[in-house]
């Protein structure tokens, strides 16, 4: 985050003694990326954030991933998966390589205290409410809510009473992109989105309690801890790492007289892959444009798109709906579905009203085998002008 917050009570200066009405002290963290050399965040606890009195492997499945070979496009519905849980055990697997896992969350139970110690977590809402608990303090999350929980931060979420959403659990560090944002860190003026569209955790968020579980995943799998105290015990914090959310609705589309290209959409990046929006936006208004896609090679990246609402002109005849993902590798040339073309010219200076989020991974995807279960058959004939 390129933003410097404060919440609760902190001392006056950083790594000093920080002293409670009682005189005694309370125990500071410092959460920091990259070793100490990038953004952190100093939270001040009322016990000792290590204070473990258990600790045990808790068995899990772990999914079989396959390639995509042949190489095939993908077309799944997500509308299918009908595995409820809570957030940790009701992901769906999609898709995934060494620098991501594609998700997809059905959720109506309360999750346990969860911190992922592997990876960042970027959830998409798609349908429901839900109170997400951290230590950094509280965040209400609803449809369309980008909700971005860094590496290492304890937390829970509460559905109200369900949560349907993709999470992109990612290895390297989610980021706002550094060409909207200056030398010191602000977003620029030419930036789709800016500081007052983030939501940022109200708090403190103090709970009591003694032999509190928290599940810690690692890249070797899950660890049960029994803290002596509840982790929601920080008093106040102040830094640059923290859980924020972002509502898609909140990102001012950049549009032109001729097509602009996904670069323009980006609204996160992480290492090896970017993020992107398409949202409600006119269309290419000049009377020769084309305003609809090329066809196009990735010939660097997987491309992988979340359909989440509205009427998705392009993709007509091809099988996609709301709540759909499709999958278009590198070496597989894609592009608008048969007799979308031909009409495009009649939408030159209309509206599109279609909310859809992007994935493209500078490395290959891949497929989860349970993922089958929920595909769409024979997509691959679907640019066809006729069955195969």
């Amino acid at each position: 985050m390129p933003s410097f917050m404060k919440v609760g009570d902190v001392p006056r200066k950083r790594f000093s003694q920080f002293r409670r009405e009682d005189g005694s002290l309370y125990s500071t963290e410092v959460m920091g990326l990259e070793g100490f050399s990038s953004d952190f965040s100093l939270l001040h606890h009322r016990h000792a954030p290590s204070s473990i009195v258990a600790c045990e492997s808790v068995g899990c499945a772990q999914a079989e991933l396959i390639d995509n070979h042949p190489l095939l496009p993908r077309l799944w519905h997500t509308g299918r998966i009908e595995t409820a849980g809570d957030t940790v055990s009701g992901r769906f697997m999609l898709c995934a390589n060494a620098d991501v896992v594609a998700s997809f969350v059905t959720a109506s139970a309360p999750s346990p205290l969860y911190r992922n110690a592997a990876a960042d977590e970027l959830f998409f809402v798609h349908e429901g409410q839900a109170r997400l608990e951290t230590i950094f303090g509280t965040l209400q999350a609803g449809p369309g809510d980008y909700v971005l929980l860094p590496k290492g931060v304890t937390h829970r979420w509460l559905p109200a009473p369900s949560l349907r959403a993709l999470v992109f659990e990612t290895t390297g560090h989610v980021k706002v992109p550094s060409r909207y944002l200056s030398a010191h860190g602000q977003f620029l003026q030419t930036a789709p989105f800016s500081e007052l569209d983030l939501r940022v955790p109200s708090g403190p968020l103090l709970m009591d309690g003694e032999g509190v579980d928290v599940l810690v995943r690692t890249a070797a799998g899950l660890t049960r801890y029994t803290f002596e105290r509840h982790p929601f015990d920080v008093v106040g914090w102040f830094g640059c790492n923290y859980p924020f959310a972002f509502n898609i609705a909140d990102f001012s589309p950049i549009t032109g007289s001729f097509h602009r290209p996904p670069p323009v959409h980006q609204v996160f990046e992480a290492p090896n892959m970017v993020f992107c929006n398409f949202v409600p936006r006119m269309l290419d208004y000049d009377s020769r444009a084309m305003p609809i896609p090329s066809f196009h090679s990735n010939v660097d990246s997987d491309e992988f798109i979340f359909y989440a609402e509205g009427n998705f002109f392009s993709r007509r005849g091809s099988g996609i709906e709301r709540g759909s993902v499709s999958l278009h590798p590198a070496g597989h040339v894609h592009g608008p579905h048969p007799g979308s073309t031909d009409k495009a010219a009649e939408r030159v200076g209309q509206r599109t009203e279609e909310v859809a989020i992007m994935l493209d991974t500078f490395r290959p995807l891949r497929l989860a085998s349970r993922a089958a279960s929920v595909e769409q058959s024979g997509y691959l004939h679907s640019w066809t002008a006729r069955a195969v």
